[in-house]
């Protein structure tokens, strides 16, 4: 049953972090990167009040006709001769940003003036380009996600069932029980991304077959689809570069993460079908809009645990040979876990002895239902402690 909730309660983990940071006074300048509509400006404002009491510029680009160099510097100045901190939102959307905030910084740098700098996006393309080519050895980078099940039960009372059909964004929460809920997600979510986040930036031949590439893909949870597959498809003329420059476009705009084969040799990775991970429950759910077969619950349920596991930070692929797989493969450290994830689908272990076969030294995993809550409480943790 889905009730009201403090929001104040859930997604603060990358606030902590964030208070850490600043008041370590190292003079880096603290980067939050993440999906649109999880809360990152909510949850921002809610701290810069809390903890910042009006010593705070807070701008955001995504309300600016035009963020040029000058509005940018200005907000710097600003900032600085009111001695406050400065945070804008949405910071990609700014024209060369990067190298404005590296030339600012490096200057009060060699004067030895002090700015703390707070920047967030949602377009992990345009900002990853920008943080390697100028800010490099200028900043922290804080990584947000997609709402998980424990996040969304605190808040609203949500079951795991409600959660593998509407969960990961919860500014749709309100919606669930009206008809508005599949056009929120759809108009002012799914489409804002793929216009603001991608096409707005990106050189994408024909808009609308791009979109439908996405609505293909999330009709694929957590499954394996060849590359020559796909393209046709979509019906285009295109070439697999094509198809992977689509991958990368949504992998950047943070709506899925493409899972490579596990393998010890390189090329045999880069080679491999793409595993296709969306990485927010709902995403599939609008492909569905009525109630799972055991087989798609099976699905979304290992969708759960692939973005948990995205979430901890690993190395994350997929195995298979012939018939058997592994739903997914964690490399952390000198650690190989093969998990397993049981629920709905009826399948033995058998890819996870398979695979053993060829990596003897890996550990095995499962994950149902019973224990997922344990699991997404600290995914590495959970695979040290349970894996054998």
């Amino acid at each position: 049953m889905l009730n009201s909730g403090n929001k104040n309660l859930v997604h603060l983990s990358f606030t902590d972090r964030l208070d850490h940071n600043l008041k370590a006074k190292n003079g880096l300048i603290q980067v939050i990167l993440g999906p649109r509509q999880v809360g990152k400006t909510t949850t921002i404002l809610d701290y810069l009040e809390r903890e910042h009491k009006g010593k705070f510029h807070y701008v955001s680009a995504d309300q600016v006709f035009n963020t040029g160099a000058d509005w940018l510097i200005l907000q710097w100045q600003t900032a600085f001769r009111e001695n406050k901190l400065l945070v804008i939102d949405e910071i990609q959307k700014c024209e060369n940003w990067s190298e404005l905030i590296k030339s600012m910084w490096d200057q009060f740098k060699r004067e030895k003036k002090h700015l703390s700098c707070v920047l967030l996006g949602s377009s992990s393309l345009q900002l990853q380009k920008g943080l390697t080519e100028s800010l490099t050895g200028r900043f922290q980078l804080i990584k947000i996600f997609h709402w998980n099940y424990s996040e969304s039960k605190l808040y609203t009372g949500m079951s795991l069932d409600e959660y593998l059909r509407f969960g990961g964004y919860p500014g749709s929460y309100s919606f669930i029980k009206t008809q508005e809920w599949e056009s929120y997600v759809k108009n002012s979510i799914i489409a804002t991304v793929i216009e603001k986040d991608i096409l707005q930036f990106q050189n994408v031949k024909s808009p609308a077959l791009f979109k439908q590439t996405f609505e293909i893909l999330c009709s694929y949870p957590a499954q394996e689809i060849s590359y020559t597959k796909l393209l046709g498809q979509i019906q285009d003329r295109g070439n697999v570069d094509l198809v992977k420059h689509y991958l990368s476009l949504y992998e950047g705009a943070f709506l899925l993460k493409v899972l490579e084969k596990y393998s010890e040799k390189v090329v045999l990775k880069k080679s491999s079908s793409p595993k296709i991970l969306l990485l927010a429950p709902c995403l599939y759910y609008l492909e569905i809009l009525e109630p799972y077969t055991s087989e798609e619950r099976g699905r979304v349920f290992e969708l759960a645990v692939g973005a948990q596991l995205v979430r901890a930070d690993t190395q994350l692929y997929y195995w298979r040979e012939g018939n058997f797989e592994v739903d997914y493969v964690v490399k952390a450290g000198r650690s190989l876990y093969a998990i397993e994830v049981k629920s709905g689908r009826k399948r033995g272990a058998s890819g996870i002895f398979k695979m053993k076969e060829h990596f003897p030294y890996t550990k095995a995993v499962i994950i149902t239902p019973e224990n997922y809550l344990e699991f997404e409480s600290d995914p590495l943790n959970f695979l040290k402690s349970y894996s054998i």
